[in-house]
This record gives structure tokens, sequence and C-alpha cells, in this order.
């Protein structure tokens, strides 16, 4: 599903009129879209009080055909007109002929009885600003929304939707004017916008649902950045025959976990076993050994000795990775040298192209730490970061990196020539081509230690079973992403930990191997 600008979408619309649909269909079939929506999220509006607060433009008129729909469908409407229409206005007369005349809201004693209807109001649709916000809110719409604030407090039965975004929420930036309103409901026409997967705007979307309002598919096929879905990723994940071994499956090394991080080698691999990859090995010092041996029966072991250094280490990798389908490299390393130069040794200057790898958390922090390391690493790769390391890569501060999460990785991605996964709400999948995927998951449970190693364990097992590298981040992403919704469920934000994903990425195979 394809993400996009303001300007985009009015250029697509530009489209709709030369393909011969006129502005007026898809109104009517945004109005209609949105509220068949909204009435399934609220479990039905027959009887319910619905009021309709409609703005100047498209997102007003849009919200004028939903009222009619409301209507029609026996909810208790009140409409109200936050600014002047023309009294030719065809969906303003359709709502007058079913006996709905609107409050002008903008004339003497209407905010008062915008006031009363609030306050008994149990759905208040938002088709007041829409993208076309192009100044500050004040005057007249601040009190407005003010009052609404007032309603929220005193009204515990009252839920707002928003019609295509919240109003006052930059459609492009995700910047959002204090005045506006928060939704607990955003229906998005036609296809989400960019602002609605950036913070701080982002916040006020609530749960989002985007409607079909009749474009032609091939309209935005130009576009180049998209929403993760459910059926994208079952088209990517591999085949499981009957007749299958564990080498049909894959092989995967994984260099990680030292005396100070162990739970990371486990998390990792154990989320890679739990993706369905078919063989774990783990390249680790005896301590870490001893530790993950006693979690994780099922991972295989390429023993580093503690009398040994980076030469020896590298060769007994070496020897390991000649039949495996990936590598992992870095969750858990830590900072000591030794490790650093085996890090540099396994991934910098080879002459042969190596296995696919993901790269993680002190793996790379080592690159970060080396001139042009993209011209050096000969793999297909992965790389994972978190704002903070990936401020380390581009040599940027944390605050530019999420001011522009999209740009960032586009630019990252472009720049290295290789897959970046930017970790944080709504992720961010960037190739080199130009291309990028945004998460829809923004789950605060995942912000603790060892979620990111999950999600490079979970990448790293796909790409063992065959998966490009491309195909392996938006799969693990998205799964691990669906794990954390499932453990936010049962368990709840707060005590969420990085080893309840485990068992949930499992399910995650399955439901979305499953859907339909």
């Amino acid at each position: 599903m394809k993400i996009v600008s303001s300007a985009e979408m009015r250029d697509i619309e530009g489209r709709c009129e030369a393909e011969g649909i006129a502005t007026t269909q898809l109104m009517e079939n945004a109005g209609l879209a949105f509220a068949e929506e909204v009435r399934e999220w609220a479990e039905g509006v027959a009887g319910k009080h619905v009021v309709v607060l409609v703005g100047p433009g498209n997102n007003g008129g849009d919200g004028l055909v939903a009222a009619r729909h409301f209507h029609d469908w026996v909810a208790n409407v009140e409409v109200f007109l936050c600014s002047p229409r023309s009294e030719a206005d065809e969906n303003l007369q359709l709502l007058i002929r079913r006996g709905l005349r609107p409050v002008l809201v903008y004339e003497d004693g209407g905010l008062e009885r915008l006031s009363e209807a609030l306050r008994a109001a149990e759905i208040v649709v938002d088709a007041v600003l829409g993208t076309g916000r192009s100044r500050p809110i004040g005057g007249k719409m601040e009190e407005i929304f003010a009052e609404l604030g007032k309603a929220r407090e005193s009204n515990a039965n009252l839920r707002v939707a928003a019609m295509d975004v919240p109003s006052g929420l930059d459609a492009d930036s995700g910047e959002g004017d204090p005045a506006g309103p928060v939704a607990d409901i955003t229906v998005a026409l036609g296809f989400p916008k960019v602002g609605m997967f950036a913070f701080p705007g982002a916040a006020r979307v609530g749960e989002l649902r985007v409607a079909d309002i009749g474009i032609p598919d091939g309209l935005a096929e130009h576009i180049s950045l998209a929403m993760l879905t459910g059926p994208m990723v079952k088209a990517l994940l591999p085949q499981r025959p009957a007749d299958a071994h564990k080498g049909t499956f894959g092989r995967l090394v994984a260099v990680a976990g030292s005396g100070q991080y162990v739970g990371a080698a486990y998390l990792a691999c154990a989320a890679a076993t739990r993706v369905g990859a078919g063989l774990v090995t783990l390249a680790c010092s005896s301590v870490v050994r001893a530790i993950v041996g006693a979690r994780a029966a099922e991972v295989t072991y390429i023993p580093l000795e503690d009398g040994d250094g980076p030469r020896e280490w590298k060769t007994a990798i070496e020897d390991g990775m000649k039949q495996a389908d990936a590598v992992l490299v870095g969750c858990g390393l830590g900072r000591d040298l030794q490790v650093w130069e085996l890090v540099k040794g396994l991934l910098l200057d080879r002459g042969e192209k190596g296995s696919g790898a993901v790269i993680d958390a002190d793996g790379l922090n080592v690159l970060a730490s080396e001139e042009g390391w993209w011209e050096r690493l000969n793999r297909d790769a992965v790389l994972t970061p978190h704002p903070g390391e990936m401020s380390r890569l581009m040599g940027a501060s944390t605050r530019e990196i999420q001011g522009d999460r999209i740009g960032t990785a586009r630019e990252a991605a472009r720049r290295w020539g290789k897959t970046v996964v930017l970790k944080g709400a709504h992720t961010v999948v960037a190739r080199a081509d130009g291309r990028a995927v945004v998460s829809p998951f923004a789950n605060p449970g995942l912000a603790s230690a060892g979620t990111g190693d999950v999600l490079a364990g979970a990448i790293a097992g796909l790409m063992a079973q065959g998966l490009w590298a491309w195909e392996a981040a938006l799969s693990g992403v998205y799964l691990h992403g669906m794990a954390g919704e499932m453990g936010r469920e049962e368990i709840g934000e707060a005590g969420l930990v990085a080893s309840d994903l485990l068992v949930r990425l499992a399910g995650a195979v399955r439901g979305v191997g499953s859907a339909v």
C-alpha cells in the first residue's frame, strides 16, 4: 500500500480527473467509505449521537457526504459548519432535504450549541481541515477545537474520528498544531499520508484505517514509499515442504554475545529459530556458550577459545561460514578491541563476495569507525541501526535523524548500496534504488533492552532461508512488529520484555501465512 505526500495526492486526484473520474465522484466515494469504516469501528451507528464538524474545503465536503450516510443509517446526526459554505453546495442541499440543517458555528450562538452537542456526543467527526492546512489554527477554529477538548474531559463516551488526517496535522512532516484534536481513529482516504508515520503528529492519528475511494489501479505505481502490510509479507515467506530437512531451511552463523551482553546472543539466535531457520550456529566465548546453551538447546556452536586472538577466531568462524546461508554479526559483542578486530576481518576488505549478512549493534559501531566502510563491505547486507547508531554512521545528530527518518534511511541506503532498517516507532526499511517501506507498528512495549536483538535474529533467520536482503528485512520487521502487538495485547506495554517476543514470532509467522 503506497504512502503519499499531500502534493502526490493532489497529483493522483488530477490523474483521476484525466481518467474521467470527477472530483464530485471521489468526494461521494470518500464520504461513504469513511462512514462505512467508522460504522464498523463503532460497532454500528444506529441510535448513536454523531456530531460532524465540517470545514471549508474538500475535507468538509467529504464530511457532509458522511453525515448524510450516518443519517440514513438512523444515527442521531448534528452537523456544524465551522466556516461558510456555498448554499449551492449539492452535498449541503442533500442534507437540508433530509431535514438536517447545519448549525453555523461561526455565527453568534453557534459555539454554545456546539458545546451542548459535544457534551452528549458519542462520535465526533473531524472533517475540518484535512491535508490543506497552510497556517496555524487560530480564531474561531481554535475555539471550536478548544470546546472539543473540554468535551473530551467531561464526556467519557466521546470518541473522535478524523477524516483523512486529524485537523492540524501536517500531512508531510508530521508536525502537529497544538490547537488540533487527537483522534481515536483516522480513516485515510485512498492512501495513508507521510505525516501519519512521523512523530509527534503520529500520536494524534489513533487507529489508522485506509479507505478505498475508487482511485484506479496503477495511478500510484510511480510512488516509491509504501506501508508494510501482512499480504506483502505473506507473499515473501518461504514455503515449508513436507519432505524438508533442516538443511532445507538454511544455516545461519551468528557472531554475537560477550560477558556483558550474554542475553543478546540468546535472543538473536532464538529469534532466528522461531522464524524457521533450520540450523543456527553461534560463534562465541565459553562464558557465553555456557549461559546460552542452558536456555537454547537448539543452537550449535563455534567455540572461540579465550587464549586465542582475532586471527584464530576469524579462521574458526570462516571455517563454519563455508556452509552458511547467512551471517549475523554484532548483537551484544561489546567494545573489546580484539572483538572489533575480528569483526573488521570478517566483514571488510574481502576479495570474494560472502554470504548475505545482517549487521547490528556493535557490528555497526565497528563500521562507523572505518572510513569508507561501505566500499569495503563485499556482501549483500541488511544494516539495522537505531537512531543513535545511525547518527554515528551518518555523522548527523540524533535529532536530525529523527526529524526525517524516511529521508535519512533512503539516503543511507543509497550511499551505502545496502538495505537499511532504521529502527524505532514506525521502523523504516530502505533500499539503494530509493524505495522505502514504513512499518505500521508503533509500540512503546518494544522500547526495552533486547528487542533489537530479536529483530536482527529474525531478519537473519529469514535470510538464511533464502530471502534476499530486502525481502528478509521487510518480513522480519513485520513479524517482529506483529509479535510485539500480540505481546502488548496479552501482557501490556509496561511488562513486555524481549524474550516475550520469541514464541510470539512463531505465532506471527503462522498468522501471516494463514491470512486470507
